[in-house]
């Protein structure tokens, strides 16, 4: 019997731990912070079709890798590196805007 990986969705890494702080923050649209707005626009606009989709899922639905897999019809390895490929893209992008704010 061969031995199988299973794969989690504890992410631990410095970029989701941030935008998980980001989208904690109120839900309410006259409270939102300007980072939240960027962060936003960032997914709106920056991102696949497919990333987007996955972040959505992911971040906003409380879905897991094998939730989404199995609702997009792909494997959970494909969600995780689409969700890693958008992450880092986000957390990009974000990182150069706090440095222009200073």
């Amino acid at each position: 019997m061969s031995n199988r990986f299973t794969y989690d969705d504890s992410f631990t890494g410095k970029a989701d731990k941030n935008i998980m702080k980001i989208l904690g923050e109120k839900q309410n649209e006259s409270d939102m912070k300007p980072l939240k707005k960027i962060l936003y626009a960032v997914i709106e606009n920056e991102l696949t079709d497919k990333q987007k989709q996955v972040v959505m899922l992911y971040y906003f639905k409380n879905m897991n890798s094998t939730e989404i897999a199995s609702k997009l019809s792909v494997t959970p390895q494909a969600v995780l590196r689409t969700l890693s490929r958008a992450r880092v893209k986000i957390y990009s992008i974000l990182k150069y805007y706090l440095m222009l704010r200073g």
